[in-house]
């Protein structure tokens, strides 16, 4: 029969290991998180690239998005009334 301080020690060691696994990629993915620079034409959101649009708001509520991907170029607008509208253009 072994002593119990020798099961309770490896016990310790096991639960320590298995606390440490489950903390491990928490800390992985928060030495990657931070901003996206402000040079790069997309975000990394949910570890996909997104495009990054510039858009200017209006104080009526209205907008204008426009983003580039590649040669092309969408431009979103949203009216002080509602009305979305969606173009691309490629050149």
């Amino acid at each position: 029969m072994k002593p119990i301080y020798l099961t309770l020690a490896v016990g310790t060691v096991v639960a320590g290991l298995v606390a440490l696994g489950a903390v491990a990629p928490a800390i992985a993915q928060k030495g990657q998180a931070g901003a996206t620079p402000n040079n790069w034409s997309y975000e990394v959101k949910n570890g996909r690239r997104v495009p990054r649009g510039h858009r200017v708001a209006n104080p009526d509520g209205s907008w204008r998005e426009e983003v580039r991907d590649g040669a092309c170029v969408t431009t979103r607008t949203m009216s002080a009334a509602g009305e979305y509208r969606e173009t691309r253009a490629c050149t």
